[in-house]
This record gives structure tokens, C-alpha cells and sequence, in this order.
């Protein structure tokens, strides 16, 4: 600067004066500023994550999540437990003072607040500063997050017994069955109904279960047709006792078919 001559500035030749499209400034060397957010930083996070998420899939693929029963709502020993990202929330509500007459704290309000303090992190500790001493708020609540999640989902794991849980809800392959249509028990089935409820291939339905995979004798199946059992009133059948026999014999036979 000289005297009474103006202001004169003095240009940084490591940076050029006019910006190129989608080709960002060099501030490699430039003192006090970063690498350019696009697309120096953003293709570093996108490599990042891509590593991650392939890593995650090869997990997935090498160890598949165990699949449990079909959903029974007649099965009342039954006890459903959430996906293990759920299990930090699903031990919370254990406690007292988050379930019961308080299950709106320990449903809403509680994860409100702990989510909303995540959220407001960023905007309660807005330091330029990268440090993690520098960070006090953010970093704080981070860690407390964090190990809560952790905690909560151990607590919740160690009392499950895994083991037993997936050998008693280990969902059952369907049996395939030969039908021997020519059978002259199959027009019986059909004749008397029973195709309705039980199924063309005796899968059973809605209305009444299947008569696959069962182990009764040609006699327990004559009574079980006349006398009714469980939610089947008596009466169903009607037909000679011919008729009878050869139901009988015709869902014996599809039963040691599918064995």
C-alpha cells in the first residue's frame, strides 16, 4: 500500500482467477481452507460407505437371519420379540418407569427426547473446531447414545435363549403330496364336501387344517369324519359306510405318500 495512492492487492497465482465449470478451485496449498466438497469430499464418503455397504452384504449373505414359524394367533405361549435394531427400545419398556401407567414416557416421550438431542447436536455445540475436545456437547451425547443403545440391546439379548427359541420357531417346508385322483376315496372327498374346507390337495385353509403330515390310524379318521373334533361339528360326512372306508384309506395314503 503506498500513501495517498490507493489500495493496490496482490493476487495468489496458486489459485486461478476464473473458476471453470464443475472443475473446483486447488486449495491444497492455500492456507486456512479445505479440499473442495464436490467432488474431492463427497467422492470420499461415497467410497467409503460403498465399502461398508459391501462388507454388510457379504455378512448377510455368509450368515443369513434365522426366519421363524408362520404367524399363529392361536398359539398363545407365543412371545414376539422386535428385530434386533428394535431390542434397545423393547428392554426400555421393561422397566417400571417406562411401562404400565407410563408407557407414553417410555414410548414417545423418552426416545423423543433422546432422538431430538441427536438432531440438536450440531446446532447446541457449532465449534469450527474438529477435535473431539473441542466438541464437548456433541461429542458427549454421542457417547451417551451410543453406549445406552449398546446397553439396552445387551440386556435384552443375554436374557433370550436363541437357541431353543429358533429350534421351537423353526418354520416348517411344506410336504409334497401325490394325489391319486383315480383313487375312488378322492370322489368321496369331493362329494362330500370336504374339498371345501380341507383343500384340493387336502392343504387345508381357513376353515379347517390340513390333512397332511397327520398320523392317524384309518379307524381314528372314520370317527374323527362322523363324530366331529375340535372346531368340526358332527355330522359332516354323509355317505355309506362304504363311502366311509375308502375316505378313510384315501387320506392314509397321501399321508404315507408324503413321507
Amino acid at each position: 500500500m503506498h500513501k495517498g495512492k490507493g489500495m493496490k492487492f496482490v493476487g495468489d497465482s496458486r489459485i486461478t482467477a476464473e473458476r471453470k465449470p464443475n472443475i473446483p478451485k486447488d486449495y491444497s496449498e492455500y492456507p486456512g481452507k479445505t479440499e473442495a466438497f464436490w467432488p474431492n469430499f463427497l467422492l470420499k464418503e461415497w467410497l467409503v460407505g460403498a465399502v461398508f455397504l459391501v462388507g454388510f452384504l457379504c455378512l448377510t449373505a455368509a450368515h443369513p437371519a434365522p426366519l421363524e414359524g408362520i404367524a399363529d394367533p392361536t398359539t398363545a405361549g407365543y412371545i414376539p420379540l422386535p428385530d434386533w435394531y428394535f431390542l434397545f427400545l423393547y428392554q426400555f419398556l421393561k422397566y417400571e418407569f417406562a411401562s404400565g401407567p407410563y408407557f407414553v414416557i417410555g414410548a414417545i416421550v423418552a426416545p423423543g427426547l433422546a432422538f431430538g438431542g441427536l438432531l440438536l447436536a450440531p446446532f447446541l455445540d457449532n465449534r469450527p473446531g474438529r477435535k473431539v475436545s473441542q466438541r464437548p456437547i456433541a461429542v458427549s451425547l454421542m457417547i451417551l447414545g451410543i453406549a445406552s443403545v449398546f446397553w439396552l440391546t445387551y440386556e435384552s439379548a443375554a436374557h433370550v435363549d436363541w437357541e431353543t427359541r429358533a429350534e421351537q420357531n423353526t418354520p416348517e417346508m411344506p410336504v409334497e403330496v401325490e394325489i391319486d385322483e383315480s383313487h375312488p376315496g378322492y370322489e368321496v372327498y369331493q362329494n362330500n364336501s370336504c374339498i371345501q374346507c380341507h383343500g384340493e390337495s387336502l392343504e387345508g385353509g381357513a376353515a379347517a387344517p390340513a390333512l397332511t403330515n397327520i398320523d392317524l390310524s384309518v379307524d381314528e379318521i372314520k370317527d374323527i369324519a362322523v363324530n366331529g373334533i375340535g372346531d368340526m361339528p358332527p355330522g359332516q360326512f354323509e355317505g355309506s359306510d362304504e363311502e366311509l372306508q375308502q375316505l378313510a384309506e384315501f387320506i392314509v395314503q397321501v399321508n404315507e405318500s408324503g413321507d
